[in-house]
């Protein structure tokens, strides 16, 4: 029989931590278009976050077998049909929230759906995998701007390449990957912070500093996990940078949400650092 921690294995649940941050920069960035509509747009992101999940584990669940057996549906305790459903209701749950903020929402909460689909179904396995998935993200971030993407798209940038260096390194989760691969997530890391400073140039001082300070600690988590995994690109070192680059998405949205001038926002998306890296150790983030 299934039970609730199955499907929290199988959705990810405390992954979806770092995922309302994307729609809190975008729409920071966007000056909350969408106004007091902007609250469903975080619920309807981890609907469709969770659904990601769900679907690459039914696509996965061959792989798994011979990889990771322990997952939910390998050992038996979600069926594929099951886990369909899952990501089924959760991507139309995610799409009819979205619609609460209005048409422009709607669109690209449909448009990030295909792509989630379209990634699980079709580009992972592929050279072209990392970039959907990023693409992913990318629009993650414009669904919080609500018909204002211009603003956001420097925001989603940010979010998209990190998330290409964090997706190309996860590949190694199991065999361990190559220095090579792991330097270039490094670079991407430091290439991202940096672009995420000159952003916040211009902004009032206190807007700078707590962009600065959350750009630290984005770089110096990420980064120097990235870079142990440089160092020994095994798999153990290469799942803990993966880990550290999910969890790190946290201050990078902080800091694209601080320089907004949105600080309450950016305060509470950094408490949600602590709640995940705490969660993460009861059910795995990968």
């Amino acid at each position: 029989m299934t039970t609730a921690r199955d499907l929290a294995e199988l959705v990810r649940l405390p992954a979806a931590l770092t995922v309302p941050g994307d729609v809190l920069a975008g729409a920071a960035a966007a000056g909350w278009p969408a106004g007091a509509r902007t609250a469903a747009l975080p619920a309807a992101s981890v609907c469709l976050y969770w659904a990601g999940m769900a679907l690459n584990d039914y696509a996965d669940r061959d792989l798994d077998a011979a990889e990771r057996p322990e997952r939910p549906l390998p050992s038996g305790r979600i069926t594929p049909r099951a886990a369909l459903a899952v990501a089924g209701g959760l991507t139309a749950a995610g799409v009819g929230l979205a619609a609460l903020a209005g048409r422009p929402a709607r669109r690209t909460a449909t448009a990030l759906a295909a792509t989630v689909w379209a990634y699980d179904l079709l580009a992972k396995p592929t050279p072209a995998g990392p970039v959907v998935m990023a693409a992913a993200r990318g629009l993650d971030v414009l669904l919080g701007a609500a018909g204002n993407a211009r603003a956001a798209v420097p925001a989603a940038l940010a979010v998209t390449a990190h998330t290409v260096g964090v997706t190309a390194l996860s590949r190694g989760e199991v065999h361990g990957t190559s220095p090579r691969v792991a330097a270039a997530a490094a670079t991407t890391t430091a290439a991202v912070a940096a672009g995420t400073l000159v952003a916040s140039a211009g902004r009032p001082w206190v807007a700078r500093a707590a962009a600065a300070v959350l750009t630290g600690l984005y770089a110096g988590g990420v980064g120097g996990a990235q870079r142990r995994a440089v160092a020994r690109p095994g798999a153990p070192e290469v799942r803990a940078a993966t880990g550290a680059g999910i969890r790190g998405l946290v201050p990078l949205q902080a800091a694209w949400t601080a320089a907004a001038g949105a600080l309450p926002a950016a305060a509470a998306l950094v408490a949600l650092g602590p709640l995940a890296r705490a969660a993460s150790r009861r059910i795995a983030l990968t």
